[in-house]
């Protein structure tokens, strides 16, 4: 494909690109000499679960391997020891071998639903970072004043209000950088909240003779709240491994306002068709309802297939429009705790039955009025009920277990 088309394609939907010139001079030169560029995007694995706001990102670089370029993923065990600060108030706590090893493994088992395993390069950056010795150590921080590292927000914020920054903390933008210095990458990708690490690199790779790689920043996808980034701590992600069923469902729950953003940055369905669906939904031609339908099963479809799609907007459709059980219930075994007509707590029983993370969590919902035994809406948090096999246990509109007792 000619530069100019390329360029059209991989500039949508990015958020910030310094610089869109020297993208374009990039692209043009690959395509003269037919050299692929090389696009980096680094991962700390100290979260393995991938969800929609990830994806973001991930679906910008199949944009460029599916454009014919190296896509370079850089699993970031040796930073991963020291911790993205990132957005945090205190020092992060270092992760250990085994679990940068374990989080590792899941990652790459996520990523490859989204980019191409067989045209992915996939290292590990203690590859170079952990054979420097004290001196290059050095030579790599007298690159940048400390002056230069306490203008980026989260290290100015704890600086201002007396909290610790470890010193260590200060080389990770310093060895995020000079990954890209070790690969000369082109281009580097991350969300908006990277913006301070992702210049690191163009900065070193200056001082280390190289051209500079070109900065893409993607959008932070919101989560299904409509107000705060997605994110797991906040309870309000679709992750790409949920099910088909629960992906669906929590794709019908976000707000109304946030269809547009969810179609540009979740899905691939052309930008001319969610203009017209948006303007359809502003002039009351097609309901919110069933834009999100749509979402749904486009949603679905990426992570799962067409027919796992259709299966799972026909089982929100008989549960909640119609008012009937999913086919799919999951099935919970008391074990030994109780038997047939046995009383348990009601806490303990969402919290046995995995409907609830915690007693404290349990009780908020039953106050809430987001639990139902057989369909009767339960209110008090220190009820005992009687358990039998087949009860069915809901907890808000999407989540159930039937029990069986021995």
């Amino acid at each position: 494909m000619d530069w100019r088309s390329q360029l059209e394609i991989l500039t949508g939907n990015a958020a910030e690109i310094v610089a869109q010139d020297e993208l374009a001079a990039k692209l043009k030169r690959s395509v003269q000499v037919g050299r692929p560029l090389r696009v980096k995007l680094g991962l700390d694995p100290s979260a393995p679960d991938i969800h929609l706001g990830h994806a973001v990102v991930l679906r910008k670089l199949r944009q460029f391997q599916d454009l014919g370029h190296e896509v370079i993923l850089i699993i970031g065990d040796f930073t991963g020891m020291i911790g993205d600060p990132t957005g945090r108030s205190e020092t992060r706590k270092q992760l250990s071998r085994p679990e940068i090893e374990e989080n590792a493994r899941t990652y790459k088992d996520q990523i490859f639903k989204i980019i191409d395993a067989d045209r992915t390069r996939v290292v590990f950056n203690s590859e170079w970072l952990a054979p420097l010795d004290f001196a290059q150590v050095i030579s790599l921080a007298a690159r940048y004043t400390v002056a230069r590292m306490l203008e980026r927000e989260d290290f100015a914020d704890r600086f201002r209000a007396n909290r610790p920054i470890g010193i260590h903390e200060f080389f990770y933008p310093l060895m995020q950088g000079y990954d890209s210095v070790e690969l000369r990458a082109d281009v580097e990708l991350g969300a908006t909240e990277q913006r301070f690490n992702i210049l690191m690199g163009r900065t070193l790779q200056k001082e280390y003779g190289q051209e500079p790689q070109v900065m893409m920043l993607m959008p932070i996808l919101v989560g299904l709240d409509g107000v705060r980034k997605m994110s797991k701590s906040f309870g309000n992600y679709i992750a790409i491994q949920d099910p088909p069923s629960e992906m669906f469902g929590k794709a019908m729950s976000i707000p109304d306002e946030a269809i547009g953003e969810y179609f540009r940055l979740a899905t691939t369905v052309p930008t001319v068709e969610i203009g017209a669906l948006e303007q359809l939904v502003k002039e009351g031609g097609l309901n919110p309802r069933d834009a999100k339908m749509k979402l749904g099963r486009e949603i679905v479809s990426l992570y799962h297939g067409a027919e796992a799609a259709g299966q799972a907007e026909e089982g929100f459709v008989r549960v909640f429009r119609h008012g009937q059980l999913p086919d799919d219930i999951l099935e919970v075994s008391l074990g030994e705790m109780k038997e047939e007509g046995d009383k348990v707590w009601l806490v303990r029983l969402l919290v046995e039955t995995s409907l609830a993370g915690s007693n404290s969590e349990a009780r908020r919902l039953i106050s809430q009025g987001s639990v139902k035994i057989n369909e009767k809406r339960m209110s008090d948090p220190e009820e005992e009920i009687q358990v039998q096999t087949g009860d069915i246990v809901q907890v808000g509109k999407r989540r159930f277990a039937r029990l069986k007792v021995r």
